[in-house]
């Protein structure tokens, strides 16, 4: 939560965290990332870029390829290497989600009608495999075993926590650890990935690499905790999508791990009851949410991510100070702060 700090006898809020400094760090960078993007969509056949361009241009922060950017920056990499891996990163996060949609049913992403709802679920899942050949075209591309193991087995992780989350799907009994794992293969690997390249096309030595995998890593984690705090205590402005998805989903996410484990027998048959028999009906989300509250379960989560963040600063700490290590350090504040 933001620092509050008494000035001339009145309360005022400390700055909130952004990401402006690290989006202003690479903002030239990601101009080209973008327009190459562009063009890497292209295809004879017209609704892949058509469906392709609908989620890529669907107002998201571009906070994995930017990563990508902004550790080459830290590293000292002072070629051009960055902006195609960059692209590959955002292919690869782009065709995840439009599987993930396909997957959830889900109706809204970011504000906006998601793919599959416009043109339906065939179409969504071929152009996200597309994606993926394309982004692996372009690893090869750039000619390099180390990063192309780095984001192949990336995308082989991702794919088994998509597995894992849906074969957790409306499970209370799943373990925080559990929870953790399928946490890290849908979120944290590609973030994890995004940095190491970053690294790699540095040639730094290997300390450096597995510094920048923790921060990747750690950071990763952070995000998705702050997600899942978000989904029920933020709004649906603010969120771009409707508030409580997660509980009509039935997805057990680590604020109701935590409220179940602590709440009475009585509470536990009401989780049960919507989440894993996806009985509900008007008022239950209200419930949910004051349960959540009363066990703390949404304040804790966002604790859990400032642990998580601080290890990614840690990571940080073999690095010198400079602009590019400020901004890596706020986007970890940012990340966090986001769930208030």
């Amino acid at each position: 939560m933001a620092v509050i700090v008494p000035l001339e006898g009145e309360r005022r809020a400390a700055a909130r965290p952004s990401l402006d400094a690290i989006n202003a760090l690479v903002a030239e960078d990601l101009k080209e990332v973008n327009a190459l993007i562009m063009r890497r969509m292209e295809s004879s056949v017209p609704l892949i870029p058509q469906i392709a361009t609908h989620i890529v241009a669907g107002g998201g922060k571009r906070i994995r390829p930017t990563l990508t950017l902004a550790t080459a920056r830290l590293c000292g990499y002072q070629g051009k290497r960055q902006l195609g891996l960059a692209a590959c990163i955002e292919f690869i996060h782009t065709a995840t989600l439009l599987h993930d949609d396909v997957v959830d049913q889900s109706r809204l992403r970011r504000g906006r009608d998601t793919a599959n709802s416009l043109w339906g679920n065939k179409p969504s899942v071929l152009v996200g495999d597309f994606l993926f050949s394309r982004a692996f075209q372009m690893m090869v591309e750039d000619g390099s075993l180390p990063v192309l193991a780095v984001l192949s087995r990336a995308s082989a992780r991702i794919a088994e926590g998509e597995v894992q989350q849906l074969m957790t799907a409306n499970d209370l009994s799943t373990s925080e650890s559990t929870y953790l794992e399928v946490v890290k293969g849908k979120t944290a690997v590609l973030f994890a990935a995004a940095c190491q390249v970053g690294a790699i096309v540095a040639e730094q030595p290997r300390g450096a690499e597995e510094a920048m995998d923790c921060y990747g890593l750690n950071l990763g984690i952070a995000f998705q905790l702050a997600d899942d705090a978000i989904d029920y205590a933020s709004t649906s402005a603010k969120m771009g999508k409707a508030k409580g998805d997660d509980f009509r989903d039935g997805k057990i996410t680590l604020p109701v791990i935590l409220a179940y484990r602590r709440g009475s027998e009585i509470e536990r048959e009401f989780w049960r009851r919507t989440l894993e028999k996806q009985e509900q009906k008007d008022g239950d989300l209200d419930h949910a949410i004051a349960l959540l509250q009363r066990h703390r379960a949404i304040e804790d989560t966002v604790e859990r991510a400032r642990h998580y963040g601080a290890i990614a600063r840690d990571a940080l700490g073999l690095f010198p100070d400079n602009a590019a290590k400020r901004a890596l350090l706020e986007t970890i504040d940012f990340t966090i702060e986001r769930a208030y």
